[in-house]
């Protein structure tokens, strides 16, 4: 079984697309307009990009009626957005927070969840996710699809701060996955959660090779 997306039509009932690119990153970012209204919302097409500086990008489809997200707007006109980490703990409010709301609705109140000010920006923090990322807006890159909710709006930026919740890591100092559960979306309406993790290392890699893997820090000298 076998088809060209771009022409026909899936042989299944479902198309295998998003349910084959699995599991994806949550992006739930929160930012703030120009005016001061806070948003909050999921992105399943979110992802690192490299570390060396830390830079992510995440992709927002447009609305059926050819509007763009609020957060890609909000990024550009203000210049920061904020990732915070989607965990199980915090699933139903990422789920709330997908909602498309009337911008007098603050995402924050609708969610139930806590605001914090960020350092960097007047863009705020989920209080209850264990993670954020302050990211500061390089540049969007509109691609055009087939369709209006098809084309998409791809934004890069720099990670410049990270907040960590010390309870959260392990007595050496890496992220406790299994602790704090992060959530991915699946294909479809499901979603999963990272409660295990194994190891592996490429066998006969030099540390060139491997540079960066092990989560060692990158491009930073102190001085004094």
């Amino acid at each position: 079984m076998k088809f060209d997306p771009a022409r026909e039509k899936s042989p299944t009932p479902h198309s295998p697309f998003k349910g084959l690119t699995v599991p994806r990153p949550i992006g739930w970012l929160s930012s703030v307009s120009s005016e001061g209204v806070e948003n909050l919302a999921p992105y399943s097409q979110w992802q690192n990009l490299t570390f060396d500086p830390p830079m992510v990008m995440f992709a927002a489809n447009q609305y059926p009626d050819g509007r763009r997200k609020d957060t890609v707007i909000n990024a550009e006109e203000t210049g920061w957005f904020v990732w915070n980490m989607a965990t199980w703990a915090l699933r139903d409010a990422v789920n709330i927070s997908a909602m498309a709301l009337p911008p007098e609705v603050n995402e924050f109140d609708h969610a139930g969840v806590t605001r914090r000010a960020a350092d960097l920006s007047a863009a705020p923090m989920v209080a209850e996710s264990p993670f954020h990322f302050e990211c500061k807006y390089l540049s969007t890159h509109r691609l055009k699809g087939n369709s209006t909710v098809g084309t998409i709006d791809v934004v890069y930026a720099t990670v410049e701060r990270i907040h960590m919740d010390e309870n959260s890591l392990t007595p050496d100092g890496r992220v406790d996955i299994a602790k704090v559960r992060p959530i991915a979306r699946m294909g479809y309406f499901d979603y999963t959660v990272v409660d295990s993790t194994f190891e592996m290392r490429v066998p006969g890699a030099d540390s060139d090779a491997q540079a960066g893997l092990g989560g060692e820090p990158m491009g930073f000298s102190a001085e004094g």
